[in-house]
């Protein structure tokens, strides 16, 4: 039995080491923030989504079509993915409270235990068979199709009573009949267990009727030596029978354990959308290609973090830009104008698209990437072992050791921590070198030297945007194409802290 939810052959590795960026995309993206929403406080929700986010980058477009198409489902039958999660909780949370069931490691501990939890979880697979009864011809997408289609055909009724029927027989409340073979110096050897063949039979034929002769041995009540001796003889006559229930058991275990796993992250998907529509913020399943690297176009493209972390009465301004074949984007303008939000919103997006998510935007068509980096500004090293440019430094040369072409960098005011000259000549190196190896670039910064240098170059693959600013200094939050301007307005700032 497979799940086949978030791959079209596979199950979702959620083992599968976590990339080395880990640590400053959750920081700098503000992940925690997108993944609580998701969570919706199950820490198993928030763990699967942050997987399925931040090992994104190794799912090819076939997949991530895939996931679309199931996704799609489960917007439109929210009730019935979450029913489907809840039964694999409930599977999973009964083995759990079975434990004490399997006291020992004998035989006989193990047999008891395995049919109990077999008889919880015949009680689970039916009622999944039930619903996917019911969802029959609804569901378009192919994973939910098959999952559906499966649970039908393999959990009939007279499937799922026959398994009752054995596991009823294997409680042995007839006795036990046993064959065994005398070996090495009269020790019984062979055992195995057998199944009654008289059951059914009136009592006038069982007590009248011709049968082979048989001995009877009882044993004292005393008799603890002879007890134990009997009792292995059991043992050993039900081990086999005992460890084929324990490894179906562990199967139909491993089965619920995938199914939820897979599940989680459409739930997640469905908190999150949740959460954003009654915020009144759009989601859109974006058009995705190989073509290119990163976003091409986009309407209303805002923050999912930033939108949930505001209050309800705050209304988050999207962007709408075309930034296709454009391998260089500049953002200048003026402080506290949208700039690194804008950031934040690329780099989200692009993990939400790879991931086979929706995105947070009215319409969204991008492209792949081989990878996402991010290189943010930090605060003073509280430790003194570096200064902020040494440190600045040595992040850029561990990301420049690891990425490879196709790969998106989202710079954040970096290199501010020198003078301008010293500042603008690194970010300049550093941005043509990543560019020189098919390396997407978007620079948020303040450096006014190294982003009028780039404009004037005139490159074709380069897009300068400006966050926009009125004549009165109010900002509108959306950013707009122009030319670097030498001033970030920081007096605006100033007039409103200290000239009220």
């Amino acid at each position: 039995m497979k799940a086949y939810l978030m791959h079209p052959a596979k199950n979702f590795d959620a083992d599968q080491a976590l990339p080395s960026q880990e640590t400053n995309l959750r920081k700098d993206l503000e992940l925690d923030v997108l993944l609580a929403a998701m969570s919706d406080e199950d820490d198993f929700i928030r763990d699967i989504a942050c997987r399925a986010l931040l090992l994104c980058f190794t799912n090819d477009l076939e997949t991530i079509r895939y996931r679309h198409d199931v996704l799609w489902d489960s917007l439109k039958h929210p009730d019935v993915v979450r029913q489907l999660y809840a039964l694999t909780m409930e599977a999973i949370e009964g083995r759990k409270r079975c434990y004490w069931s399997f006291s020992s490691d004998h035989p006989s501990s193990i047999l008891h235990g395995s049919i109990e939890v077999m008889q919880m979880f015949a009680g689970v697979l039916q009622k999944m068979r039930v619903l996917a009864d019911a969802q029959l011809d609804r569901f378009g997408s192919r994973g939910l199709a098959d999952l559906f289609a499966m649970l039908r055909a393999e959990f009939t009724d007279s499937y799922l009573s026959s398994v009752q029927d054995h596991l009823r027989e294997l409680k042995f409340r007839h006795g036990i009949l046993l064959s065994a073979e005398l070996g090495a110096g009269n020790e019984g050897t062979h055992f195995v267990l057998r199944r009654p063949g008289r059951r059914g039979v009136g009592l006038l034929q069982r007590v009248f009727g011709n049968s082979p002769p048989s001995y009877t041995f009882r044993l004292a009540e005393r008799d603890l030596a002879g007890a134990q001796a009997v009792a292995q003889m059991r043992n050993r006559g039900i081990n086999r029978v005992a460890n084929a229930l324990a490894q179906s058991m562990d199967h139909i275990m491993a089965f619920f354990q995938m199914l939820r796993t897979e599940l989680a992250f459409y739930v997640g998907c469905l908190n999150l959308q949740v959460k954003l529509e009654a915020l009144g913020r759009p989601v859109v399943l974006p058009e995705t290609s190989e073509a290119g690297i990163g976003p091409r176009y986009f309407s209303d493209l805002y923050d999912p973090c930033l939108a949930l972390s505001l209050s309800h009465e705050r209304q988050i301004v999207g962007n709408t830009l075309n930034v296709a074949g454009k391998h260089l984007v500049i953002i200048t303008g003026a402080n506290q104008g949208g700039k690194s939000s804008f950031l934040r919103s690329v780099g989200v997006a692009q993990l939400m698209t790879q991931s086979g998510m929706f995105v947070a935007a009215g319409t969204y068509c991008g492209a792949l990437c081989a990878a996402l980096y991010t290189h943010y500004k930090r605060e003073e090293d509280a430790t003194m072992e570096h200064g902020k440019l040494d440190e600045e430094l040595d992040r850029v040369s561990t990301i420049a050791q690891e990425i490879v072409p196709d790969a998106i960098v989202l710079f954040n005011e970096s290199f501010a921590s020198t003078n301008e000259m010293e500042g603008a000549e690194i970010a300049r190196q550093v941005t043509t070198a990543f560019l020189d190896r098919r390396i997407v670039v978007y620079f948020v910064t303040h450096l006014y030297t190294f982003s009028h240098g780039l404009q004037q170059s005139g490159r074709e693959d380069a897009l300068f945007l400006r966050a926009e600013r009125q004549e009165d200094g109010t900002r509108t939050f959306r950013l707009t194409e122009g030319v670097p301007l030498e001033t970030s307005y920081g007096r605006d700032l100033y007039a409103e802290v200290f000239e009220r």
